[in-house]
């Protein structure tokens, strides 16, 4: 494995983790300070405003969780992934793709999030 399979693994444990004190400390020990966070429904800035963001995506989508939809792809101080958004082992509800900005001490500074496949209206 990689070091940016292991920093997406690590990525997704955040996301998906259901305890507010574990979530929060995971995301002190993976983000930078000054994270910020853009997809095409949430922008958010710094660690708290990150940890509140993945608490309400957790609200909105009881019972789901993420993982990684294919190959882990990075270079320098950035990764590109597709990750999947599903309730146990069905089809994913929402596909998304993000790419990650590492700062000089390897903690993830940027993250820039597409959606591929969201829920019909």
């Amino acid at each position: 494995m990689s070091d940016f399979d292991a920093l997406v693994d690590r990525y997704l444990a955040v996301w998906n983790e259901p305890d507010p004190v574990t979530r929060r400390k995971a995301v002190d020990d993976l983000f930078a300070d000054d994270v910020r966070y853009v997809d095409p429904l949430a922008a958010v800035e710094g660690r708290a405003a990150l940890d509140g963001l993945i608490g309400a995506v957790q609200q909105q989508f009881p019972g789901h969780t993420l993982t990684v939809g294919g190959p882990v792809d990075g270079h320098h101080d950035q990764v590109r992934f597709t990750w999947n958004l599903a309730a146990g082992a069905g089809d994913p509800l929402v596909v998304g793709f993000d790419v990650a900005e590492l700062d000089a001490g390897g903690r993830i500074r940027r993250v820039h999030g597409f959606l591929d496949k969201v829920p019909a209206a």
